[in-house]
């Protein structure tokens, strides 16, 4: 066990958590305390202070919590899976890809409603709440063949 003993709220200030994440974490399976305290408090070492770093360091990359855990098993792991790593970043890059390009469409309409806006001087009429009020307008940020946008994860 480490010399160093942090509670709950301890450990989530000195990475700069709430105490609710650190508590999700640990029901997700990310973090487990060392041992309990006499009065019961869940105490963690020095290595989970580090694991929890590596989590927000890894979300701040844009891994979902199910790929920390991944690369927390392979971390944790005998071998070197350098490859397996490789999957998770090229899957996680793709999605990055696909969100990047959609925000690209995203953008180019936004700029084409502002300029709609600015043409409404002239007819008084605000064209961009016209457009979507039609049906055909409603889906406008959907792409063709897309599925259905996945739940995003909580923190």
């Amino acid at each position: 066990m480490d010399d160093q003993a942090f509670t709950i709220g301890q450990l989530a200030k000195a990475v700069g958590v709430p105490t609710s994440s650190v508590r999700y974490y640990e029901r997700r399976g990310l973090l487990t305390p060392d041992h309990r305290s006499r009065g019961n408090y869940r105490l963690f070492g020095a290595t989970a202070l580090e694991r929890l770093r590596f989590i927000r360091a890894a979300q701040a990359a844009g891994f979902t919590l199910k790929d920390i855990g991944l690369l927390l098993d392979f971390r944790d792991g005998d071998a070197s899976p350098c490859r397996e790593v490789q999957n998770v970043i090229e899957v996680r890059l793709a999605k990055v890809d696909r969100e990047f390009e959609h925000l690209h469409h995203v953008r180019d309409v936004l700029g084409q409603w502002l300029k709609v806006c600015r043409n409404a001087k002239r007819t008084g009429r605000c064209g961009v709440l016209e457009r979507l009020s039609r049906p055909d307008e409603r889906g406008i940020f959907e792409k063709r063949g897309r599925k259905p946008r996945e739940p995003r994860e909580s923190t």
